[in-house]
């Protein structure tokens, strides 16, 4: 059988040349890229062919891929798209179809999450991406302070409610307001935000604006609906937990900065991505090792994915397909998702054996199916920009909040008229 594999992986180098073959991917620094990483030995011995990963900040990604998509010939063989670049790749003609490629192989993509291949895989009927990972945000928190009987009795006296996983918004911002001032707990705070401009707030304030029944933008119209009574509640919430119930310094933090808080156990709670609820369990990673959990937002959280895709300007397209091959078959897919990946495909979540390792993954399932869209059009990264930085004048400058959501609205609304889908 060695043999065989051997001999199998010499027939795959060969069909790519003599000489030896490396593909360059620019990835983000966050989990499921160290899960990645973990499995390129195992391709590079059925391929013969190397990866070499760049990795950095997500606020680099962007400045660092558009010149090298827009070159004839780019640096990168493979690249991952958020989901909000998807409308500024896809109408700019800057990635490969993938169809012909998925039917001549037939790769099982019937395997994904509907919801998450719609997102970062089909666009208009044509697959440009597969879904690499997933990052509908959660609210992690601290289940051993929650279950405390003595914190049970204290939060029961003062709020008249019980101390439970919250299922409601303003049982979470009782319990942030509990935690920060009455738990008696030394240099401890309710929460951690991550208030960094202009992604990490734009991501995360999402989860407060859909828990207090706001939306972006009537779905009907496209008109946009932030300077509403729901949104303006939200981002005075926001400011608070920051102001107020948060470490000092997380208006400006990256969401590395704010798990690092909560992973040190200086936090009860901190709403991120669902990918880092196994770093928590990690001793390398955390003191807070068992005591972290994960529930969905209240009102439904924000959800998000990563797609991979083979750029026009890709070197080498049939090495960079291979790859992505190779990293999504099912059998890789459980692998990453064994060392703790945000899986994409539906038939990871049924799965036995990550089930029983994962006691959350029922919770996780509840993320993807209740989690809500951030606007998906063209000028997406524009609107980020536009948001993060409102968002954060109302933070940290001291801008009203009405104020500041009416320049988002009037500025969305001058993007989407750009775009066509506001008339």
């Amino acid at each position: 059988m060695k043999k065989f594999l051997l001999a199998s992986s010499m027939l795959i180098a060969s069909a790519f040349g003599a000489e030896a073959q490396t593909i360059n991917i620019l990835m983000e620094s966050v989990p499921d890229t160290r899960y990645v990483q973990e499995m390129l030995p195992e391709f590079k011995e059925k391929t013969g062919i190397d990866v070499q990963l760049e990795v950095v900040n997500y606020a680099e990604m962007h400045t660092k891929l558009v010149p090298q998509l827009v070159a004839p010939e780019g640096s990168y063989d493979v690249v991952i798209v958020d989901f909000y670049w998807v409308g500024e790749f896809t109408k700019a003609g800057w990635l490969q179809p993938l169809d012909e490629r998925i039917k001549a192989d037939n790769f099982p993509v019937d395997n994904y999450i509907p919801s998450i291949m719609e997102l970062t895989g089909r666009v208009d009927g044509t697959t440009l991406m597969l879904p690499f990972y997933n990052y509908a945000m959660g609210l992690t928190y601290r289940k051993d302070l929650l279950e405390d009987l003595k914190h049970q009795e204290a939060f029961k006296a003062k709020y008249g409610r019980e101390l439970k996983v919250p299922t409601e918004w303003p049982e979470y911002l009782d319990q942030v307001k509990y935690f920060s001032e009455d738990a008696g707990i030394e240099g401890f705070k309710g929460v951690v935000n991550q208030g960094q401009r202009p992604d990490p707030i734009s991501m995360e304030w999402s989860n407060y604006l859909f828990a207090n029944g706001g939306r972006y933008y009537d779905p009907e119209t496209w008109q946009p609906t932030l300077a509403t009574p729901e949104g303006i509640a939200a981002l005075t919430q926001y400011r608070d937990n920051i102001q107020k119930y948060g470490p000092i310094g997380a208006a400006n933090f990256s969401f590395d900065d704010a798990f690092n808080v909560a992973a040190q156990g200086k936090a009860y709670s901190y709403l991120t991505f669902n990918m880092f609820r196994p770093v928590y369990d990690d001793p390398a990673s955390s003191q807070v090792v068992g005591k972290m959990e994960i529930a969905p937002v209240p009102g439904g959280g924000l959800n998000g994915s990563w797609g991979w895709a083979i750029p026009k300007s890709s070197p080498d397209p049939d090495a960079a397909w291979e790859f992505i091959k190779f990293i999504e078959s099912p059998e890789i897919a459980k692998k990453r998702a064994l060392l703790g990946g945000a899986a994409t495909q539906k038939q990871i979540y049924e799965d036995p054996e990550l089930i029983e390792k994962y006691s959350y993954y029922p919770q996780l399932g509840e993320l993807l199916a209740y989690a809500q869209n951030f606007p998906v059009f063209t000028y997406t990264p524009a609107f980020v920009d536009v948001l993060g930085r409102e968002l954060s004048l109302a933070v940290t400058d001291g801008k009203d909040p009405k104020e500041a959501l009416e320049q988002v609205d009037k500025e969305f609304a001058e993007l989407l008229r750009k775009d066509g889908k506001l008339q």
